[in-house]
């Protein structure tokens, strides 16, 4: 009797061990990485063809100790390698090791290589070549300090490729992984009892096609063509033959009795990936995907248990996951609605809440990034009669719109904030955009205080977030949702997502670009309307520069109210590159108005220009590695604004503007030029709940002076 070896997916080794004593293997037992089992070469055949978990079945060959490459090359040399590789065949090396002495696998890879290459070589005077990516005999080694173990790889590729993607399918989620999901909510019991199955965010399918072949007792083999016992010397091709005719014929039988499946995406090119990859699985007909949103999602008709079972989407970076709050929460309020009396199990990699809680949860793997599986009873009584969520926070959102409508009707204003903190407990900044793909809202979470209970603060935050979108009256895909917190460096300038979409806009005459997933800010400061809309009424005929100029609004405002000139200065480029396409796209694309990629503090101590109207809005405070040394506007401001003042025409403005609340402006600035505090005037409507929101003056040179 020859041993074994699985190896599983990282937190899987208890699933296989069951798996494999399921198919009646012997010996069968869980250890690290993997599981070991016993039997003839029939039962490593049979897991290759049956196992739904395991990555790759082992046959180790020799285990030997080894202190350097030259012991490594020694040991591998010990095997009678003519016994399993003919010479013309080809073939791949894998190293693996931990605290291993030889710590370079490449090279260590190369090492076994050559030995069994020389050892061919010398015996038959052929050798084989070497094949990275298909060869038809793959070796592992395994050092663990100076212990070698060397073994065929009887699976050849990974055994979760099932082989019905094709080559270009990018697979979020292995199928490995995907059937251990499955098992661990007990669907194979469900599909025998006929309860369907549904994936809300089905994605390309891997879910729908697991279930499928596990409901109808299909061996995940079937499909593969390659496998790395082949073109071994000792392989049976009766015995596997014998294996693969039984197990077409269990297929055959199961699928008579396959339950419903059904998968919805929004996407409608994941769907159309979907069904070509259920096409290429055998299974035309027997999985139903249909484009539709979340909130669609729907249980076969007359049907009142049964299993829903998704991978939501998720992100690598903090950012990402507290971006996708709102789409995990529009899952739990889906499953409460729709499917009470269901299980549901979501494979959670952003680490959000869906509104429910799981009765049993388990730590899994997806690459590298740490996921629960979190599996839901779904009471009964869950979607009937549900009082509305945060009653006070709508109501606040009616009022706020009823006391805004007229004024905004009157101003033309279809960009603005909503509410602002205006209930202590709901701590969000809520902005509606109307754009020309339809309203959306970008909301801000602002970071709580140590004194509040995170629990109760994320009770609300679900509960704001639930609601915001039904007591709006605008699409639940349309809400971006971040946390504000202080920004440090370069980080204001960091993508916080990857969406790229950029929408278009209106403020007056302006056409603007802004984006409300990928940074922190969306491209256009709302509190800063009035400033704007002022620049542009009073740009005529004037040079105009715009310092620290973000995205450029103010540059567009003054572009479009005729100004000579604009000059705009700022040290991102990313914000310049979005500034050139504001311009373009209100058709300002003349040489006279100038973009120049510099830190404002340098350029303005070296400017020989003089202008007739300056903005100067800095950040509070920014340390990017771009700069020399760092800036801080209480600091700084009195050598910004007399380097600026320097700048400026007689008769011209200068106006400055800070949004660092406590900030104080130098008094012996009023000794030097006419300074008028207008911030009062610059706050407009719908941000003055907050007085503090920033601070702004306007500024000349004294008579007589400049």
């Amino acid at each position: 009797m020859t041993e074994f070896f699985a190896t599983a997916p990282r937190g899987l080794e208890d699933l296989l061990a069951a798996e494999l004593n399921a198919l009646g293997l012997e010996g069968v037992r869980p250890t690290r990485g993997g599981v070991s089992f016993k039997g003839e070469l029939k039962a490593a055949y049979s897991a290759c063809l049956w196992s739904r978990i395991a990555n790759r079945i082992l046959l180790p060959l020799a285990s030997f100790s080894a202190d350097d490459d030259e012991g490594l090359y020694a040991g591998v040399g010990t095997i009678d390698w003519l016994a399993h590789i003919a010479p013309d065949c080809s073939l791949a090396v894998d190293f693996t090791g931990i605290k291993a002495l030889i710590s370079h696998s490449r090279f260590a890879s190369q090492r076994v290589k050559d030995a069994i290459v020389d050892q061919l070589r010398e015996r038959t005077g052929e050798r084989p070549s070497v094949d990275i990516q298909t060869p038809d005999i793959r070796i592992n080694v395994h050092m663990h300090r100076d212990q070698v173990t060397v073994a065929l790889d009887l699976s050849g590729d990974s055994l979760h490729r099932r082989e019905y993607r094709t080559g270009g399918n990018v697979a979020p989620l292995k199928e490995n992984l995907a059937a251990a999901v499955l098992m661990r909510a007990d669907w194979p019991a469900l599909a025998a009892e006929g309860a369907p199955l549904v994936d809300p965010m089905c994605g390309s399918g891997t879910l729908l096609i697991e279930a499928a072949w596990l409901a109808s007792d299909s061996a995940p083999g079937l499909l593969r063509t390659r496998f790395g016992f082949l073109k071994w010397l000792k392989h049976d091709s009766q015995c596997w033959k014998q294996l693969v005719d039984d197990a077409l014929e269990r297929q055959e039988t199961g699928m008579a009795a396959l339950p419903s499946l059904i998968g919805f995406d929004h996407d409608p090119d994941a769907v159309a990936l979907a069904q070509a990859n259920i096409r290429r699985a055998g299974l035309a007909g027997k999985i139903h995907v249909e484009q539709a949103d979340l909130a669609d999602a729907r249980p076969p008709e007359g049907s009142e248990r049964g299993l829903v079972v998704t991978n939501p989407p998720y992100g690598e970076r903090l950012a990402d996951q507290h971006e996708l709050v709102p789409l995990y929460l529009r899952l739990g309020d889906t499953l409460k609605r729709h499917f009470s009396g269901w299980r549901a199990v979501i494979l959670n990699g952003a680490g959000c809440q869906v509104g429910l809680k799981p009765d049993k949860s388990w730590q899994l793997f997806n690459g590298p990034i740490e996921c629960r599986l979190e599996r839901f009873e779904i009471a009964l009584e869950a979607g009937a009669d549900r009082h509305e969520p945060a009653e006070d926070f709508v109501n606040r959102l009616h009022k706020n719109q009823r006391q805004l409508r007229k004024w905004l009707q009157r101003e033309a204003i279809s960009c603005y904030r909503l509410y602002d903190a205006d209930i202590p407990e709901y701590a969000l900044a809520v902005d509606r955009y109307q754009t020309r793909e339809g309203d959306w809202l970008h909301v801000q979470e602002y970071q709580a205080p140590a004194s509040v209970d995170p629990g109760k603060a994320q009770s609300r935050l679900r509960a704001a977030l639930s609601a915001l979108p039904g007591a709006l009256d605008i699409d639940p895909r349309r809400l971006a949702f971040k946390l504000r917190r202080r920004q440090k460096g370069d980080a204001q300038y960091k993508r916080q997502s990857e969406q790229g979409q950029m929408l278009e806009v209106r403020e007056g005459p302006c056409r603007l670009w802004v984006n409300l997933t990928d940074y922190l800010d969306t491209g256009l400061f709302l509190d800063h309307r009035p400033v704007r809309q002022w620049i542009g009424e009073n740009a005529q005929g004037k040079h105009f520069l715009n310092l620290f100029c973000y995205t450029g609004v103010a540059t567009v405002h003054a572009a479009l109210g005729g100004a000579a000139s604009t000059t705009s200065v700022d040290l991102s480029k990313t914000y310049l590159d979005w500034l050139q396409k504001n311009l373009w796209l209100n058709q300002q694309n003349s040489p006279a108005h100038r973009l120049f990629h510099a830190d404002c503090r340098a350029w303005l101590a070296d400017c020989d220009e003089l202008y007739d109207l300056i903005f100067l809005d800095p950040p509070s405070f920014s340390n990017s590695k771009r700069m020399d040394g760092s800036l801080d506007i209480q600091r700084d401001h009195v050598e910004l604004i007399d380097n600026a003042m320097h700048c400026l025409n007689d008769g011209g403005t200068l106006i400055f503007s800070t949004n660092l609340r406590n900030f104080k402006l130098d008094p012996g600035l009023t000794e030097r030029y006419q300074v008028e505090d207008r911030s009062a005037w610059s706050i407009p409507k719908d941000f003055q709940r907050n007085q503090r929101i920033h601070h702004c003056w306007f500024m000349r040179a004294m008579k007589g002076e400049r």
